[in-house]
């Protein structure tokens, strides 16, 4: 989706709410209010809302914020960080605001059990969302019109927006500034927080199991860094699973457990991502481009662009680098 210019800061309103812990919130503080020096101007504009102004969090602390509910239904970008208890419905004031921030356009975004809230206000009706793998059973249970995908780190639906565990409430935040400002910004602010930029895979590496860890894992992690060094090459599963001395079945098995997506899925958006980063910071030919990550032919390539980003490569550089990304 490309960016366009703005004479405004773009308001992004994070709920706070009891029982809160303040680490999905503060990743959110983090990525959208601090002044990163060198950042693209306008930058956001962030706002801390609570119901009453105030909000109590784990370990007996109080938080006061200047901004309410209202603030929060006025917002271009609404982040709800996890809810206090996924057994309780959200409060009715704040399903309106979510439900009057949904009507006025707003990106709705959720981290971990947050999607919760948005499923209360109907705003997951019909459509792909995930949440925290311990919760998925209970999402889907409870609202069952949502359809929930339990293996993504994050799920982008367009104006929707939903993200895993804690953590993985980071890499939807820097993948909204992706999406923003372009993959250059996204990256320059991941590098001064200590992160990758992109974590490949999804939850599925990080659910509890009562095996120990299976050692072919570490020959897939091997397979996967160095495909990631040669996506020029004509990489396909069989020269993967080659890699890591595994047969082409195994070797499928073993990386979508370890991932959580299918082989062939993961490189190729791997090669759609190396293609943005060289759209965004090259002034090479599509055809060049084409070459460099690995993709049949041109053709090839711009139609696994347009099906995950929804543009085409020319447009995408023409909106990307137009505003110095």
């Amino acid at each position: 989706m490309a960016r366009t210019a703005r004479t405004r800061p773009h308001v992004v309103a994070v709920l706070a709410y009891d029982g809160m812990t303040g680490f999905e919130a503060g990743a959110a503080m983090e990525v959208f209010g601090y002044p990163w020096p060198g950042l693209p101007q306008p930058w956001y504009s962030l706002r801390l809302c609570a119901e009453g102004r105030r909000a109590s969090t784990i370990g007996g602390g109080q938080l006061r914020t200047d901004h309410d509910l209202d603030d929060l239904a006025r917002a271009d970008t609404v982040i709800v960080p996890s809810v206090g208890d996924v057994t309780q419905p959200p409060s009715p004031a704040v399903v309106a605001a979510l439900q009057t921030a949904a009507r006025r356009g707003a990106r709705m975004v959720s981290i971990c059990s947050g999607a919760f809230a948005l499923a209360g206000a109907g705003l997951l009706d019909g459509r792909p969302a995930t949440t925290h793998w311990q919760y998925a059973d209970r999402l889907r249970d409870t609202y069952p019109r949502v359809r929930v995908e339990r293996a993504p780190l994050f799920v982008d639906d367009g104006d929707v927006l939903t993200s895993a565990g804690s953590a993985a409430g980071l890499d939807l935040c820097l993948h909204l500034v992706r999406l923003d400002h372009g993959a250059e910004v996204a990256g320059r602010i991941a590098r001064r927080m200590v992160v990758p930029p992109h974590r490949a895979g999804g939850q599925a590496q990080f659910i509890e199991e009562p095996l120990p860890r299976d050692p072919d894992d570490d020959r897939v992690s091997a397979s996967i860094d160095w495909a990631t060094a040669h996506l020029d090459q004509a990489i396909d599963v069989a020269t993967l699973a080659a890699r890591a001395s595994m047969s082409l079945r195994t070797y499928q098995r073993r990386f979508t457990a370890a991932t959580g997506t299918s082989p062939a899925r993961w490189l190729t958006e791997r090669r759609v991502h190396r293609a943005q980063e060289l759209l965004e910071s090259t002034d090479l030919s599509v055809e060049q481009i084409c070459a460099a990550t690995g993709f049949a032919t041109p053709i090839t390539l711009r139609h696994h662009f347009r099906a995950r980003l929804g543009t085409s490569p020319t447009a995408y550089r023409r909106a990307f680098r137009s505003q110095g990304a």
